[in-house]
Formats: structure tokens, sequence, C-alpha cells
């Protein structure tokens, strides 16, 4: 089922004065309710907004929350059923919000509580919900409580809210265990004691600026209830959650030492002592009864980074996340045979658990698809792709898998998410300056990693326009490149061609033909080992992911992610055909 309130036309219901807003959001936040099974979240898709980077309203370069409602009627025109904001709450931007200062209020490069109020609005009244980015791993070292345990003495209940421990060795001078930082060096820091003296230490996953709190506390459990109340009570339809996986760390803080080929976030390693700890599961059975208590079938998405698809559903049974992100999908390499695995497995495992399939190919931290699906090299995730990378893509190639890839994708049961930008068929940013960079994971690696700036350049909107529309006084807080002017939104609208055109038109056959809640049957239509093909109810999809063209069985083509000659579909292609 789709979520929108638009009409079968096209028409919002509130341009077209059929209702008004406080129907439209009063009509979102009671639908799931009369429908059970069939809830909003198990069939969406979700638009990711990367704040700071998708339109800036006040002109200083920097995204923010009035640019995000003046742009949404074209989210609108894309036809998707919900947004995902990332943190747009009060923060020293250590890492891009994700150092979170105060959880209940809004940072003023994105505005003000009034204005999220007036996005959220504007938003339901075009009959898109709202999910925004909780961080419940780590705080700002800025938070008031860091700061409280920083001024207190060690065994204070004040430290007790994160993970302080002495150190080891003859005076505390080494780290207490060998862990690592995803952003590269150290996870523990020392600090200094009133009299100038080495205290004890502090664990970060993340950055130093960036204090791990502690889940065995239920102090900060019960912070985080009143944090989910504040943004549930104003109206949101959900939360993202970040680290999912995070958050408990195992007994005793053992020692240990990742394959150095996994990825930073842990999804290629098992038995990761501060990821997938079974206690984490409680916290969300008990955010799980807390949004049930509202209306309208709040969701939860866990950004769970597991080895497998049976250990993601883990986090989506019945009694706790509604959907977790599908990383092993993203990670899979465009090839017939994995994407036919991955999709296999996942749909055996999330149904089996109660939960709906979750797809996604990109998002604000990986590379993005139209440079990732090119790419001949390794490029663990976390790492990012710079000018003297391995392995550097083709342009030509990405994007023509990057369409076929999200052609295959779309027509797939259950839910996906989309990342801002790859609408328009955008390339991860390989050349930006070193000077421009800005991810803590080029700081902390000493510029060995190039991070993730290079997939958070702001998105251009017109061709001529300063910083092409993205501002309307050129200013953008990372530089963009020269060939956004013809991948701007405005230069692809009217082009049957487009990238965006493509997604428009892939998006409203998917709600046309509920391919949401549709199932699927796989298809030998006997063209070779490097074909995928199945049926959605009475759509067949075949995608070419060989290196020479194949037939096409009969049948009317009604969407294609590239030009086809005659019934041959070429190689990194997919197609939509009526099936007979």
């Amino acid at each position: 089922m789709a979520s929108s309130l638009d009409l079968a036309d096209g028409t919002d219901l509130v341009d077209s004065g059929i209702a008004d807003t406080e129907t439209v959001a009063s009509t979102l936040a009671a639908i799931g309710d009369s429908r059970p099974g069939a809830e909003w979240w198990r069939t969406a898709v979700i638009y990711q907004i990367y704040p700071r980077s998708f339109a800036d309203a006040s002109g200083d370069g920097v995204g923010d929350l009035a640019g995000i409602t003046s742009r949404l009627g074209a989210l609108s025109d894309l036809g998707v059923d919900a947004v995902w904001l990332s943190p747009f709450f009060r923060s020293p931007q250590k890492d891009a919000g994700y150092d979170v200062a105060d959880y209940c209020d809004v940072d003023p490069l994105f505005g003000s509580l009034a204005d999220f109020d007036a996005m959220l609005a504007e938003a339901h009244g075009r009959g898109i919900r709202v999910i925004v980015d909780l961080v419940p791993n780590h705080s700002s070292d800025k938070h008031a409580w860091f700061q409280q345990a920083l001024a207190a003495a060690p065994g204070a209940p004040e430290r007790a809210r994160y993970i302080f421990r002495d150190g080891r060795g003859e005076t505390g001078e080494l780290a207490p265990n060998n862990w690592e930082s995803v952003f590269g060096g150290p996870a523990w820091t020392r600090t200094t004691n009133a009299d100038g003296t080495p205290g004890q230490w502090y664990l970060h996953l993340f950055d130093s600026t960036q204090p791990d709190f502690d889940w065995d506390n239920p102090e900060v459990g019960d912070e985080f209830e009143r944090i989910l109340r504040f943004w549930l009570d104003r109206g949101v339809d959900g939360f993202r959650v970040d680290v999912a996986h995070g958050l408990i760390k195992a007994a005793g803080l053992p020692d240990f030492v990742p394959n150095e080929d996994a990825g930073s976030m842990g999804g290629d390693s098992d038995d990761v002592p501060y990821w997938g700890q079974d206690g984490v599961h409680d916290v969300y059975r008990r955010w799980n009864r807390i949004l049930a208590e509202y209306e309208g079938d709040r969701a939860l998405c866990a950004e769970a980074w597991l080895p497998t698809v049976d250990e993601t559903a883990l986090w989506v049974r019945s009694d706790e996340m509604h959907q977790a992100f599908n990383f092993p999908y993203l990670q899979t390499e465009w090839d017939a045979a994995h994407l036919t695995e991955v999709i296999s497995e996942s749909l055996r495992a999330f149904p089996a658990v109660g939960a709906p399939a979750t797809w996604v190919l990109s998002n604000h931290d990986v590379v993005r698809h139209a440079s990732r699906l090119a790419l001949t090299a390794e490029n663990p995730q976390g790492h990012g792709l710079g000018p003297t990378s391995p392995g550097q893509p083709d342009a030509v190639v990405g994007l023509a898998r990057a369409r076929a890839a999200t052609t295959l994708m779309l027509a797939l049961p259950g839910s996906a998410y989309l990342y801002q930008g790859e609408e328009l068929g955008l390339p991860e940013v390989v050349h930006l300056p070193d000077a421009a960079r800005q991810d803590p994971t080029w700081f902390r690696t000493a510029g060995e990693r190039y991070g993730r700036d290079g997939c958070r350049v702001p998105i251009p909107w017109e061709s001529n326009a300063p910083a092409y529309g993205f501002s309307t006084t050129g200013a953008s807080w990372l530089p963009q490149p020269e060939e956004w002017a013809r991948l701007s939104r405005a230069a692809q609208i009217g082009d049957p061609s487009s990238t965006l055109t493509l997604y428009r038109e892939l998006l409203a056959e998917r709600r046309r033909r509920d391919l949401g809640a549709g199932s699927l049957t796989w298809v030998d239509l006997e063209l070779g080992d490097d074909v995928v093909a199945f049926r959605n109810g009475d759509l067949l999809v075949v995608a070419n992911t060989g290196a020479a063209a194949v037939r096409l069985p009969e049948g009317e083509v009604l969407l294609a992610s590239g030009p086809i000659d005659g019934r041959e579909l070429p190689v990194d292609s997919a197609v939509w055909i009526a099936a007979a």
C-alpha cells in the first residue's frame, strides 16, 4: 500500500482543495490502524534527506529545514511516501550532526523547532511521512551529561552514564583495551583531572568528541524514552536509529582485532564485542512498546551492519524494530548470481519474523552506487573514494548499472530507500580538494581514508543558478563539481531519457501495480547465468549483468533503464515487461 494521499491522477489533496493540512495530517496519523498487516512502512519508498546538502534557504552554504520545506513539492512530484532526515539537532557538528548536544532542540544551523513543525506540517499536507534520525550509541562531548561527567570524580553517578574506565599499566597510561575507532585511531581518550594529573579513559567508537553511552545504566534508557516521546508528541512518523547494533558492549570489554578488510561498521565481521550484543534487543522491545502507544503505525528502522541477512532479521522481530536496512543487499556487486542469492535470502529471512524486506543502494555513509557499482578494486565501507583510490569507476558504466540496479530494486516487494540525488544519477565526487574535506575519518587516518564527503556534496537543482540552486548566494559547504550543471533537476525534468524521468516513472508504476505488497517468483528465461529474471504479480523484470546483450521475451516493455535495440537487452540494463 502506498502512503500518499494523492488522487489517482497524482493531484495533491491539499493543493486541490479537497482537504486541508490538518485533515491530511490526522488521516496520515490514523491510516495504519484500520489496515492490520498493511502498515505504511511495509511497502513505502522512503527518501533520505541529508539536511546540510539538500536545500539552503538562509544562503549560508548549509542546507536547512526551511530549505527542505521549500523543496517538498519536488519530492511529491517524484512520488515518494516518506522522508528520513539525518540529524538536525543541536550539535557542534564535529561529525555533521551525529554528535548530538541536545536531542530535543534544532541546531540554529538548520533553523528552529518552529521551522521543524512547519516542515512536518507541509510534508504531512502532501501525504509524506517524516522519519527523524536518532543517535543513541553516543552523544557529543558538549552534551550536558558528558560535561557533568568530566567534572565529576571517578565512580560518581554522572560518569556512570558513559563508559569510563581506569587505564592499564603501572600508572594507567595504557588504554583499557585495544579497540579501534570506526573513524581510525584508538577508541579511547584519556581525561585530565582537575589538578592536572592524568585521569580515567572514556570510550568512543567513533570520534573522540562522541563518547559512548553506557546502556547498562537504566538512567540512559529513561532519558531516551523522554526523547522518543518528545518527537512522537510533535507528530513524527518514526525513527531511523543510528548504530542500532551498537549500544551494548560485551562484559569485561575484551580485546578484539578486526579483519583489516572488514567494513568499518562491522558488516563483515562476526563476534565483535561492541556490535550485535544480545542485550541491545531489550532496548528496542521497550521502544516498540512506546511507539505502539501512538496512533498511525509509527516506525523504527535499524541501521544495523551485520554479516548476514539472518542476523539482520533479528532486529525486526515482531516486538522490536519494524525495518532494518538491508546492508548485505547494498554491498552486493552487480552480479546476477549474487543478487539472486541475497534477494532470495532477504525474502526468506525478513518475512519469517513478520517484517518486510527492505532494499537500499546508497546513503550518506557509502560511495554512491552510480560510482560504486563500477569500481574495479576493493573499497571497504567507510574508506570512501578519492583521486588516488584504486579501481577508479567508469562514469558511463557506473550510471548504466545504477539505473539498472534501481530498476530491479524498485520492482521488489517490501520497502525501498532512496538517497537524495540518486534520482539525478549523481556519482561520487572523487576530486574534492583535500582542504575542503570535513569527514572525521579523513583527519583521524591522516588522509589514508577519504571518508564520506564525496557522497555528501550539496545536490543541484538548477543548471545556471548560484550553487546550482542549492543556495541563493552560491555558498556551498562542500564544493560542487562543474558536471552538476547538466545533472540538475531542472535540466532533467523534461527529458524523457533522464535519470529523473526514469525514477518518476518507476515509482508511479510501482505504486499503480502495488509492487511493494506483491510477491516474487523467479523465472528461468534460459538466457544464461548473467540474467536476473522474476515476476512480481503481472510484471516481468529482467536485468542483464553480463558482457553481452540478451534476447528479451515477448511482452510489452513498460520501462527500461536505458535504450533497447529492438528486442535486445544490452549489458548493464534492466526492463519491466507486462507479463502475459
